[in-house]
């Protein structure tokens, strides 16, 4: 989902939505569409707070699963550091993306399908 078109890859289990321009219109989208059924992929605290208030899962491309159990704490850490950058004390985002986060999430994610085949 964005406000310009994507290229994906052909499969039925892929749509792409060409959302308006504009602040937060995709997570707009998600948050009006999202079921609990579906699985969110995102690294934005914020829209997985929103995601999880309203019972859809949200994982992270580092493979923690967001929930109502953790979400909290996220949103407090994230602010926090959010006031340090803002003063000056922290500089710097995430760390680098690493095979040991690509294989965390390859492995939440088969836990995520293999819970939902179970039912």
């Amino acid at each position: 989902m964005a406000n310009q078109r994507l290229q994906t890859p052909p499969s039925p289990l892929i749509t792409a939505v060409c959302v308006s321009q504009g602040f937060d219109e995709a997570d707009h989208y998600l948050v009006e569409q999202a079921t609990a059924s579906d699985l969110v992929i995102t690294a934005d605290i914020l829209l997985a707070a929103r995601l999880v208030a309203q019972g859809v899962p949200a994982l992270n491309p580092r493979g923690e699963l967001y929930t109502a159990d953790n979400i909290q704490e996220r949103l407090a850490l994230r602010n926090l550091k959010e006031e340090l950058r803002a003063a000056g004390s922290v500089t710097g985002g995430p760390a680098p993306y690493h095979d040991r986060d690509k294989q965390a999430f390859a492995n939440s994610l088969d836990r995520w399908l293999a819970q939902r085949r179970v039912r």
